[in-house]
């Protein structure tokens, strides 16, 4: 691929370079530029050099206000008027309604039944309205669709958007300009906003000349494994009722995101809910980081050892900290 091909996108790849730098730009001075950190115990628990892009420290607590922030401040003046709508667990759900108070704007966000009662309490404390639906994938949509019906606002997906996509780009662009000469990216993967964005940066900023040096490993929990399964079989296969401690990686991958996964992914590991129980606890223990079971998901998957990891450079990325305190897994 061209370096002008990648300045413009492809059918795979939507989102050029420009794109993400604008991006990047524009929500640059709403977010935090959040830290890397490392670890000598998971250094030599690996046999390589893991640098961990703490997303935990982001504004909401998590890497979604990038891309709700980028979405917010790409509507016009009228569509800002009108208000946003949006279905999300939690993360994304908090993320667009900071964004949009910070713009003045009505944001109506409809969560889950089972979303943790952590997350719905900050998504009112920013002064969005919630609207309940059964945890389905099929009742999150309608009943975001109902609400855009009633209230004119604008849907605002959570990573079926490419204004999203290109602001969740901007944490692998951060850590692989903080950390030059990675070799591998090891987003967790959900609806799919953070790993395209993730295989978006590393392709066009993983090394000069646009390359793809750097490789991008998926990781998903296996009771929620929809992104594997749709990669093995060429096209999405949606899970019914996917279960999860993860809860933020419980959304199946989409017609936008699915083929920026396939073009890009290496693969995905999948990991049981005690595996991610355990690597969240080592993340708590060993690093003094609280993250939350979505975050902890990728070094599960790297500790499982399904894949070689001596001599490598690492990015991981810790994607979250928004944790119940009164229910930690390991205290079940």
């Amino acid at each position: 691929m061209s370096p002008a091909e990648l300045a413009t996108g492809t059918p795979e790849l939507p989102l050029g370079r420009r794109e993400l730098e604008q991006a990047h730009q524009r929500l640059a001075p709403h977010v935090h530029r959040t830290p890397v950190h490392t670890s000598a115990f998971f250094d030599q628990r690996l046999e390589a050099r893991l640098f961990f892009k703490c997303e935990n420290f982001q504004k909401v607590g998590a890497f979604k206000i990038r891309g709700a922030t980028n979405a917010v401040l790409s509507l016009s003046d009228e569509e800002r008027r009108r208000g946003v709508v949006t279905h999300s667990s939690g993360n994304h759900a908090q993320a667009l309604a900071l964004a949009a108070r910070q713009q003045g704007a009505r944001a109506v966000i409809v969560m889950p039944s089972n979303a943790p009662a952590v997350k719905r309490a900050a998504v009112e404390g920013y002064g969005a309205e919630v609207r309940t639906c059964e945890p389905t994938q099929a009742a999150r949509e309608e009943t975001a669709a109902a609400a855009v019906a009633e209230t004119g606002g604008i849907l605002i997906h959570p990573f079926e958007d490419l204004r999203i996509i290109a602001g969740q780009a901007s944490v692998a662009k951060e850590l692989l300009e903080d950390v030059p000469d990675l070799d591998l990216l090891v987003p967790p993967v959900g609806g799919g906003g953070l790993a395209s964005g993730t295989v978006l940066a590393a392709r066009h900023f993983g090394s000069s000349g646009g390359g793809t040096r750097v490789r991008v490993l998926g990781a998903e929990p296996a009771g929620a494994d929809d992104a594997r399964r749709s990669l093995e079989a060429g096209k999405i296969v949606p899970l019914e009722r996917p279960r999860s401690i993860a809860d933020g990686l419980l959304t199946t991958v989409g017609e936008i995101t699915f083929p920026i996964l396939r073009a890009g992914l290496e693969g995905i590991v999948t990991v049981e809910d005690d595996e991610i129980v355990a690597a969240m606890r080592l993340i708590w223990e060993r690093m003094k980081l609280v993250v939350e079971p979505s975050a902890a998901v990728p070094l599960a998957a790297l500790l499982k050892g399904e894949r070689k990891t001596r001599g490598l450079r690492i990015g991981v990325i810790l994607s979250g900290g928004n944790v119940d305190l009164g229910h930690l897994p390991w205290n079940r």
